[in-house]
């Protein structure tokens, strides 16, 4: 059994890594236009979602898109769902100007207009985004247009218009003479663009499953075309320059009604993603590691293959260049700016065609898959770039500050001074839990590490226990960070997922076994005392009083009561619609990452949860503090959403409620937040509002309250978007909670 679910994650992440993510398609909004489909402006037209707000994001990984702006020496990386303005002035050293360009899809395109200083943005199925970079430290965003396919794969800009590739809507044209209105007004039916190039009057739009189409854009007929696979097309003269995945094509365009191949080369490369064409060479990139022949396929690497294409009929390649997976490339003067998917900007020196050497390295992060917060800051397990450290009081535009290698990342666990990261390398079989020292969160330090034979998966600290799962339950004594010490193990049946541990308990999501509960008052020597099985997969898990909640994979949430341990029931479940992988309870609500999105379940009556709100995105583990939930959305990056349905309590149903025990609540509105303050018997409260550092910023009540609830707002317009603490006395009841402020 184990073996069987190591195989399936294993497959699960092949799967995710590789496949187009354009799960929006189906909500993207459809509207006529002359009897054909148009996209929309409305950003409720390509997410959908019920009760749950979208905040704001983190969203950088992968690279597909570079550009650059070839008079100030800026490059513009995409990165997943973000923009790096990167200054390459020093093409061995480039230097973060920004990363304040964030969108709602991953960045496939990138066009950038030197004369206006506008970027504009082919975003997925966040279709085309409009950016003014005049000033590259503070990029503003101007417009979007969400595109009918949700596919938008690239764009190009000539004169009045933006001509963006929509996948399986084809060519759209766009009118972003005002660029804060963009109108479509006009688009041409492809089924398979992928790329276009505009030049004069035609567009030439690169089609997987059509070959190369010659549009005239003044009425936007189709006047000639190539037929084939092209996957990119660059035009110089009277030539057109195609790449179909495996060869170099060169037609003649003068006549454009009768395109004709006249040169021809054929490569030892697969999946050539994109090419760039200056007036003696082709340089292409591609994005496979496996050299081909005509009969076998030699195991080489992939990379920048030079052509010279001075005589068009007889192609030559004289040079290469290792450069991982490349997705896009852009050329200026002696110098390839490539756009690796795994490692983000390379830079190649071609002043000699035949020796393109790299000269400088901008690495990128990869895959969000865990999250946890702490303070201010969101500490991320980025896949093989490690941990990344963001800092979120400045929401909606958190940003990251600091960053630790620890080798493959998948999960997290922040206590103290110290981050536990899940390090997995499955290829070379090595899995190891590293700590890392984040006392200092812009320069976090890997103090010490323990290594397993098998996949750790996730951790769980307690006082000076470290508790991990992977083939079963793992017990660490940590009270030397340096020096991590197996003291106990427990084999569990399945393949330990996840564990949670309260008093003297672990509780393990099992897999194919369910829940495991597991008595771990003597460290050295645990035992198991109950269990109950699940349906499906226990993928993850969350206890929170009487209750474990299970991420239960295909069988959604199920919740079990634990208030017998050697006896644990189900007593309720809620079916998601995808699969269910991660769940944080949070009050009333269980918030479930599931394929689907994020899930949002109220389970005031944990007999009969309801789902009660989502929001479709990719989802692989959430975190949860005060309604706003933080979503590790892997190449999309770290995402936060607001539950609108958090403290949805009115004023009237809080003044009749009875005051048993003291206690407050924090209930976020549009202009500000109320907290309420409830005492069983007449009491002095005493609290104010600090900022992070810890300066009081003013006191909000200071006087005798009488038996019930006092309600104490606090105007959103008084306090920049940020963090706060609310600190101070009720009777005898400490208070110190935060609250966040998001405009």
């Amino acid at each position: 059994m184990k073996k069987k679910f190591i195989s399936f994650l294993t497959i699960f992440l092949v799967l995710f890594l590789w496949g187009e993510s354009n799960y929006l398609a189906e909500w993207a909004e459809y509207r006529n236009l002359e009897g054909g489909i148009k996209g929309g402006t409305d950003t409720k037209a390509d997410f959908d979602s019920l009760n749950v707000a979208f905040v704001g994001n983190w969203p950088f990984g992968d690279s597909y898109a570079v550009t650059k702006d070839t008079i100030r020496d800026v490059c513009f990386l995409g990165s997943g769902g973000g923009v790096y303005i990167l200054d390459v002035s020093n093409n061995s050293s480039p230097i973060k100007l920004s990363e304040k360009i964030h969108t709602r899809g991953i960045v496939r395109g990138l066009y950038y207009d030197d004369t206006k200083k506008r970027l504009y943005i082919a975003a997925g199925e966040g279709g085309l985004e409009i950016w003014d970079v005049s000033n590259l430290s503070n990029p503003v965003k101007l417009s979007c247009y969400f595109t009918p396919d949700s596919a938008a794969l690239d764009v190009c800009v000539s004169g009045r218009y933006a001509y963006v590739v929509d996948y399986g809507y084809g060519l759209r044209v766009i009118d972003i003479n005002s660029p804060t209105n963009p109108i479509e007004v006009g688009y041409y039916y492809t089924p398979g663009a992928c790329k276009v190039y505009v030049l004069g009057r035609y567009a030439y739009v690169a089609d997987r499953r059509k070959g190369l189409r010659i549009i005239d854009i003044t009425n936007l007929t189709e006047i000639g075309f190539y037929n084939g696979c092209a996957v990119d097309v660059h035009v110089s003269g009277i030539y057109a320059y195609v790449t179909n995945g495996c060869d170099l094509l060169i037609l003649d365009i003068s006549d454009p009604t009768n395109p004709k191949q006249v040169g021809y080369y054929h490569t030892t490369l697969y999946d050539f993603e994109d090419l760039f064409v200056t007036s003696n060479y082709a340089y292409l990139v591609n994005s496979d590691d496996n050299r081909k022949s005509d009969l076998s396929i030699d195991f080489g690497k992939s990379g920048l293959t030079i052509i010279d294409i001075s005589d068009p009929t007889n192609p030559t390649e004289v040079g290469f260049c290792y450069t991982g997976y490349g997705e896009n490339i852009f050329v200026s003067s002696n110098y390839a700016y490539v756009a690796d998917s795994w490692k983000g900007l390379r830079i190649i020196d071609i002043s000699n065609p035949t020796n393109p050497t790299q000269v400088g390295l901008y690495d990128t992060p990869s895959h969000a898959y865990g999250v946890y917060l702490l303070g201010s800051y969101a500490y991320v397990a980025d896949g093989d770039d490690g941990l990344r450290i963001i800092d979120i009081s400045s929401l909606p535009n958190p940003k990251e500050v600091g960053f630790c290698y620890t080798g493959i990342a998948e999960n997290i666990f922040v206590s103290g001074n110290y981050a536990y990261v899940s390090d997995n390398d499955i290829v070379h079989n090595k899995y190891f839990l590293r700590i890392i020292d984040i006392s200092s969160p812009t320069n976090p330090t890997e103090v010490g590490y323990y290594g397993t034979v098998s996949w750790v998966k996730k951790v769980y600290v307690l006082g000076s226990y470290l508790y991990v799962s992977n083939d079963g339950l793992i017990i660490l004594d940590i009270s030397d960070p340096t020096n991590p010490t197996k003291v106990g193990y427990y084999d569990t049946p399945g393949y330990a997922l996840d564990v949670y541990v309260s008093g003297s308990y672990a509780y393990v999501a099992d897999v194919d076994y369910g829940l495991r509960i597991i008595n771990i008052s003597d460290p050295t020597n645990p035992t198991e005392v109950g269990y109950c099985d699940t349906p499906g997969w226990a993928h993850d898990l969350y206890v929170f009083g009487n209750y474990a909640y299970i991420a239960d994979v295909d069988y959604g949430l199920r919740i079990i009561d634990i208030s017998d341990p050697t006896n644990p029931t189900e007593v309720g479940y809620c079916d998601t619609p995808g699969y269910a992988i991660g769940v944080y309870v949070s009050g009333s609500f269980a918030y479930v990452a599931d394929w689907d999105g994020l899930r949002i379940i109220d389970i005031s009556s944990p007999t009969n949860p309801t789902e009660v709100g989502y929001y479709v995105t990719v989802a692989f583990n959430v975190y949860v503090t005060g309604g706003y939930a933080f979503v590790a959305g892997g190449y999309y990056g770290l995402e936060t959403y607001k539950n609108l349905l958090f403290n949805g309590i009115n004023e009237k149903d809080i003044k009749k409620a009875e005051v048993k025990t003291n206690n407050y609540f924090i209930k976020y509105n549009v202009s500000d937040v109320e907290i309420y303050f409830g005492v069983s018997e007449e009491s002095k409260l005493d609290v104010s509002i600090y900022d992070k550092t810890g300066r009081e910023l003013k006191k909000l009540y200071d006087g005798k309250i009488e038996k019930g609830y006092r309600k104490v707002t606090i105007k959103k317009q008084d306090y920049p978007t940020g963090e706060y603490f609310i600190k101070g006395k009720m009777g005898k009841t400490e208070i110190n909670t935060k609250v966040l402020i998001l405009k």
